[in-house]
């Protein structure tokens, strides 16, 4: 497991979540989305997760505790890929979500399953 790349994932992913909590614009203008009360009050909750899983992984103990924040954090990046690609407006805008989400879930599944290169 690749600890270094998760707790940069961890910290991306917390900064992120914190500044779309505060700002869920910067969210919702890229998705083709209104920037309006409802779409806000929509978004804040999921940057609160990812706020929320990035924490974790950034601050999880290394092993089982790091590798299961990492699988919560999977699971939010892949479900995002699935739900944004059925329907956020627009197929351009669905396409640069579904990859950036996949994008995200990826470099921590390879962070997980691959193993650091020996020193010697």
């Amino acid at each position: 497991m690749r600890v270094g790349v998760l707790r940069a994932v961890g910290a991306a992913t917390a900064v992120y979540g914190a500044v779309v909590t505060a700002r869920p614009g910067w969210l919702a203008r890229p998705s083709g989305l209104p920037d309006d009360a409802g779409t806000r009050t929509s978004l804040r909750p999921l940057a609160w997760r990812d706020m929320a899983s990035g924490l974790a992984l950034l601050t999880a103990p290394e092993g089982d505790a790091l590798r299961t924040a990492a699988w919560v954090r999977m699971a939010a990046d892949f479900g995002d890929a699935a739900l944004l690609g059925a329907t956020l407006p627009g197929r351009g805008r669905r396409a640069g979500a579904v990859a950036v989400s996949v994008g995200w879930g990826a470099v921590s599944a390879w962070a997980v399953w691959s193993r650091p290169r020996s020193s010697s």
